[in-house]
């Protein structure tokens, strides 16, 4: 073939597409795509300032116009669930683009750390769930992370269905929730995968809301310290400093047979990284702001353990971020609490690990929450256990009974009163319909009691009547608070009868030992 040929060839492919085309869609509205029904869905994209867009969908014609930052959105009328493909075509003078195979039904955010992350692929039938998959109503959409202080607007991704091997990356704990929905609702679902392994929760939230907010001055004050040396020569300098350690500590670990230690950070993977306040809100988040969406289900807090007095403000500012940011303020936001880890407790005593989950467990006080227990799911050994079954399904309790109106069990029993009766305590518990049961043996473990001199001790635990406990420990002749659950990875056995745990509480209101001193910076 001649180069004019090649030429002239070359000229009719060119012409058959825009060189420049303006009309944008972002990767969220994309092919196979799910839309969250009963709800008034937005549709975004880009165009020339000032250029007229309209938008069809299921008989609808919706129009906007470009504004002086080339960015347009429509707001499309609720429509009810539909499991037969569509197309939502979107067209400005001149351009026409596509987007087919959507769907509406419900759509969920998965969000947190590792162990939301964690895919089906690691979970204990991760094997069997890919062979058994085939579900191409239920569909997700993985958001890649990008740590960043720069509000982007876009991310690299698209919509896929959860059909054999193609659930293998997807979150386990998204993945049964989402299939769990599908199953007993009938109709398709959306899982927004975003989640970031290591994450602080503080990462999560628009930085200038958290510099607004005089409970994080502290958080916010360390912040800014942390920049400032991270951006320093004296960073750079140390950080090259500890690779030279590093490659004799690699060294010796050959050696000795043992493990390679990790590579020191860099000032730069910090800044860009999963802990620096704002960066994943600016980077994961905003993204997809406005993305119609029925709530969220959140697997976070390892990373917030040392701070988890400052957690007990944080979290629940985080939600009512997120809400605030949606423009949802009931949106509904369900949570894992922290799974038992480390070595199992000796004796009682203090635990960053379950002041955590007492954080967690007041958050509760927000409407339209919901809180999984999971401190029978733990792995001591293993921060990600690979039970990620039922941790699912105890969230996903919790969205078929508060959001779809299914009669179903879906609380963990909770702390309600106590009362001191001699030497004895006697501790009433909400069962929430339920009745408490001993796991393995008759004896209720897991408590412990304490008197004036606050020292903990283990305490004798005997079930009254399906909603009571009576204490006793011969080390204690005037018990004055009771504790359970309270540890890293505490020896606990009850739950209710439908296999709930009851969730670890504290009677005290002693000092927590993740407090900030007076006075400290």
């Amino acid at each position: 073939m001649t180069p004019n040929k090649l030429f002239s060839i070359g000229m009719l492919v060119l012409s058959a597409f825009p060189l420049q085309a303006a009309l944008k869609l972002p990767a969220i509205v994309s092919d196979h795509m799910v839309l969250q029904q009963k709800q008034a869905n937005r549709i975004w994209g880009w165009e020339e300032p000032g250029t007229e867009v309209t938008v069809e969908f299921s008989g609808q014609i919706k129009k906007g116009c470009a504004d002086g930052e080339g960015r347009w959105s429509v707001q499309l009328d609720p429509v009810v669930a539909n499991a037969r493909p569509q197309e939502l075509m979107v067209s400005s003078p001149g351009q026409r683009l596509v987007v087919k195979d959507v769907l509406v039904g419900e759509v969920w955010m998965c969000s947190g750390q590792s162990n939301m992350q964690m895919p089906v692929a690691v979970d204990w039938n991760g094997d069997l769930e890919a062979v058994a998959a085939h579900y191409p109503q239920l569909r997700r959409i993985w958001v890649p992370q990008v740590g960043t202080q720069e509000l982007q607007s876009d991310f690299k991704g698209q919509w896929e269905s959860a059909v054999g091997a193609t659930v293998r990356p997807f979150s386990a704990v998204g993945y049964f929730f989402g299939r769990y929905l599908h199953q007993t609702l009938g109709v398709p679902v959306g899982l927004i995968d975003n989640a970031w392994g290591g994450s602080a929760a503080e990462a999560w939230i628009r930085r200038s809301s958290l510099e607004a907010d005089p409970r994080f001055e502290r958080l916010m004050e360390i912040t800014r310290k942390t920049e400032e040396y991270n951006a320093s020569e004296k960073a750079q300098t140390d950080f090259e400093a500890a690779k030279e350690k590093h490659k004799g500590l690699v060294e010796q670990a050959k050696a000795e047979g043992k493990p390679i230690p990790p590579p020191p950070q860099g000032p730069e993977d910090w800044m860009k990284g999963k802990g620096r306040p704002g960066n994943i809100f600016a980077g994961v988040l905003h993204p997809m702001l406005g993305y119609g969406i029925k709530g969220v289900i959140w697997y976070q807090g390892e990373s917030n353990t040392g701070r988890a007095w400052e957690y007990r403000a944080l979290f629940p500012f985080l939600i009512e971020q997120w809400r605030k940011e949606w423009q949802q303020p009931e949106m509904p936001f369900y949570w894992v609490q922290l799974a038992d880890y480390m070595a199992e407790s000796k004796e009682p005593g203090e635990s960053n690990w379950a002041e955590l989950r007492e954080a967690q467990t007041r958050t509760l006080a927000l409407p339209n929450t919901g809180q999984a227990v999971i401190i029978d799911l733990g792995e001591g050994k293993d921060i990600h256990p690979k039970n990620k079954h039922d941790v699912a399904a105890r969230l996903v309790r919790w969205a078929l009974a508060k959001d779809y109106g299914v009669r179903i069990a879906h609380r963990s029993p909770e702390y309600k009163s106590m009362e001191v009766q001699g030497n004895k305590v006697v501790v009433t518990v909400d069962c929430f319909g339920s009745r408490l049961r001993a796991f393995d043996v008759e004896e209720a473990r897991g408590f412990a009691l304490c008197g004036e001199d606050r020292v903990w001790h283990w305490a004798t635990g005997l079930i009254l009547g399906g909603d009571k406990v009576e204490l006793s420990c011969p080390e204690v002749s005037k018990p004055m608070a009771v504790r359970y659950g309270w540890a890293n990875n505490p020896v606990c056995n009850l739950t209710s009868m439908e296999g709930l745990p009851l969730t670890p509480f504290r009677t005290d209101e002693f000092e927590m030992i993740t407090q900030p001193k007076s006075g400290a910076k």
